[in-house]
């Protein structure tokens, strides 16, 4: 599947616009498995500066919302009822999923986009067919099941530039999802267009703009998990000192683009998975390749990386969906082991939001005796 990305011309188009693009390194990384059973695993890392104080939230079916207005007034935007039931992690003790998947396998996040996301010109009289662009992802999951009806439904309604309190601007960012169907779409807003993707990979990371990410691609067409040969230079062999030289020069650093190549590169190179249970181990494995310790990425006051904040970057949650048997579990910076939400376990006819928070404390398992 991924050499199928080297086309005539591609790796020109990605060493000309990488040497044009600002890229940041606000860290979120994902991608979705495909298991021989029919399931579908999506996962992903959340990264910043700014603590997100995320919840694990369920959102019941028949709920209404009115989003955000243009202005940023609350309640001021479009007004929904939830047509399904959702549940994911949300940020800042905001009613809005950041991540998640609904009951009928639709899933996905919304993913960082600065200098690059700027949403719709919204007109006084367009007000209430508005959402911020932090309401996104659940205006999608409440409302449709699968890609086909997020890219039919989507442009009938405008996301606005509505200020976020706490980032003090529209938060940049841009959705990747993911169906039953095996399909996957990623949704940009850049120069105040709305820009659907059709994911052929389903990887997804930060800036710049999907369409580079699958340019660049073609620069690393040489990578594979297979051992080359033995050089042979002079009549002597000289071989590779250990294993691993098919993927000699896969990029380790955090930026946005190194991360890109990992990811597709990781998932594209499993083994068959023969269950979704098994793509869920392996997509915990994969993610565990981009969990940024402490140091790694300093942040700075004003910036636009990190929620604008001085700190240390860092993998604060990391999540996996099972879309089809309907699993999202996820865990944390203090805590690896996994949580879990069940959808058949789940009262997704209830009068209200739910949230539960995911801060388990860790501890050893003593296995001495």
């Amino acid at each position: 599947m991924f050499r199928s990305f080297v086309r005539q011309g591609i790796v020109a188009a990605a060493s000309f616009s990488m040497a044009a693009a600002p890229v940041a390194a606000n860290a979120c990384t994902s991608f979705v498995l495909a298991a021989q059973d029919g399931s579908y695993v999506y996962g992903r890392t959340m990264e910043f500066s700014m603590p997100l104080h995320s919840q694990l939230m369920v959102i019941p079916r028949n709920h209404a919302f009115t989003g955000t207005g243009p202005d940023g007034t609350a309640g001021a935007g479009l007004s929904w009822t939830s047509k399904y039931g959702a549940a994911g992690a949300n940020a800042l003790g905001l009613n809005i999923l950041v991540d998640g998947m609904n009951e009928k396998g639709l899933g996905g996040g919304m993913l960082y986009l600065p200098n690059y996301a700027e949403f719709q010109d919204v007109a006084p009289g367009e007000a209430k067919n508005s959402i911020a662009s932090i309401e996104l992802l659940t205006w999608i999951l409440t409302n449709f099941a699968t890609i086909d009806e997020v890219k039919e439904n989507l442009p009938k309604i405008k996301v606005n530039k509505a200020p976020q309190e706490t980032f003090k601007m529209p938060v940049p960012l841009h959705v990747t999802l993911h169906d039953l169907q095996g399909k996957s779409l990623v949704i940009e807003y850049v120069g105040g267009k709305l820009n659907m993707y059709d994911n052929p990979i389903g990887t997804l990371t930060n800036a710049p703009e999907f369409p580079w990410h699958l340019a660049n691609l073609g620069l690393y067409g040489n990578l594979s998990p297979n051992e080359p040969p033995a050089r042979k230079i002079g009549g002597e062999s000289f071989a590779g000192p250990s294993t691993g030289a098919g993927m000699h020069g896969i990029p380790g650093d955090f930026l946005s683009p190194s991360r890109f190549i990992r990811a597709t590169m990781f998932a594209d190179s499993l083994p068959p998975l023969a269950t979704g249970l098994d793509a869920m181990d392996a997509a915990r494995h994969i993610l565990d390749n981009f969990d940024i310790p402490p140091g790694a990425i300093r942040t700075e006051a004003g910036s636009d990386v990190g929620g604008g904040v001085a700190g240390w970057e860092t993998t604060e949650w990391s999540a996996v969906a099972d879309l089809k048997r309907g699993i999202y579990a996820i865990w944390d910076y203090k805590n690896p082991n996994p949580r879990a939400l069940i959808f058949s376990e789940l009262d997704l006819d209830a009068k209200d939001i739910r949230t539960v928070s995911f801060e388990v404390k860790a501890d050893f398992v003593n296995l001495s005796k």
